[in-house]
């Protein structure tokens, strides 16, 4: 069965979080995703208060970039989210903007390298183990969580490039594709790090998720072509969707056909009403897509 969610963006004031996360559960939405974008909000610190205030939403970080965060914080942070909200985090990595990487001084030489050992150090501290690492990046002695979590939560990177497709595929839970993914190249990325995963010999399931630029009510078609214009999207592909609820719906199909088991609806960074749309979406367009 597919999952639908909604972002909150970076763009939006941090205060607003609280008002959408509560509308977000009000509305039976199953996911509210957060982004770490440089310089605006903490991921953590946000999908903790979300969790807070709500009762049953899963929270999603889209995604936490690798070169700004120690493998074995990362592995505590969400272990103790974990433990404090069973099954509602949804931890997502990846390499981040490389610009703004390179504005703090994390740009790694090789962000590939990077993200693959920073997944196995992860993963293998949620499930408890004691890890040594002596990589080109992470480097650990011995370390064990106090607190791994009873299940560990599944582990996603984000990916675009076909390397880093086949890396992820291989060695994370599940893959994200960004915002201006068309549902052919979600396909075919999907395709890429299967290939891997099976090469590598992992047999769970991988999860996919796809964020899709929304919009709907008076003049959503408008405000869907100028965000494509302001995110620099080629105007001739099927990009995201806009109208009424229920062509929105109709809208993102192609991305669910193309094998997204999660498609994450994006709004407009414009957005007068946060509130209001993830209610639309909980209440109007998830339903359409069960």
């Amino acid at each position: 069965m597919t999952s639908v969610g909604a972002i909150f963006l970076p763009s939006f004031p941090p205060e607003r979080l609280r008002p959408v996360a509560e509308a977000a559960d009000a509305a039976g939405l199953e996911q509210l995703w957060l982004w770490e974008d440089c310089f605006k909000e903490s991921a953590v610190a946000t999908m903790a208060a979300a969790l807070a205030w709500t009762e049953r939403l899963r929270v999603g970080i889209g995604l936490m970039p690798t070169p700004m965060r120690n493998a074995a914080t990362v592995a505590m942070e969400a272990a103790t989210l974990e433990r404090l909200f069973p099954g509602r985090p949804i931890i997502g990595v990846g390499h981040g903007v490389l610009d703004w990487m390179g504005q703090i001084g994390a740009r790694a030489a090789s962000p590939l390298t990077l993200l693959g050992e920073h997944l196995d150090a992860v993963r293998a501290l949620l499930r408890g183990e004691e890890v040594t690492a002596d990589g080109r990046y992470v480097r650990l002695d011995r370390v064990r969580l106090d607190w791994p979590p009873e299940r560990p939560p599944a582990v996603l990177a984000g990916a675009e490039g076909p390397k880093t497709l086949a890396l992820v595929g291989a060695r994370a839970d599940g893959l994200i594709l960004p915002g201006g993914t068309t549902p052919e190249r979600t396909r075919e990325a999907i395709g890429i790090a299967q290939q891997a995963r099976d090469a590598a010999g992992v047999t769970g399931p991988m999860e996919v998720v796809v964020f899709v630029p929304a919009a709907f009510g008076p003049g959503a078609g408008e405000r869907l072509a100028a965000n494509a214009r302001r995110w620099r999207f080629p105007e001739d592909r099927l990009l995201g969707a806009a109208g009424t609820p229920a062509e929105v719906a109709d809208g993102v199909r192609p991305w669910i056909e193309a094998g997204a088991g999660t498609v994450v609806l994006q709004p407009m960074d414009d957005e007068p009403d946060p509130e209001a749309y993830v209610g639309t979406v909980g209440r109007e367009i998830a339903p359409l897509l069960r």
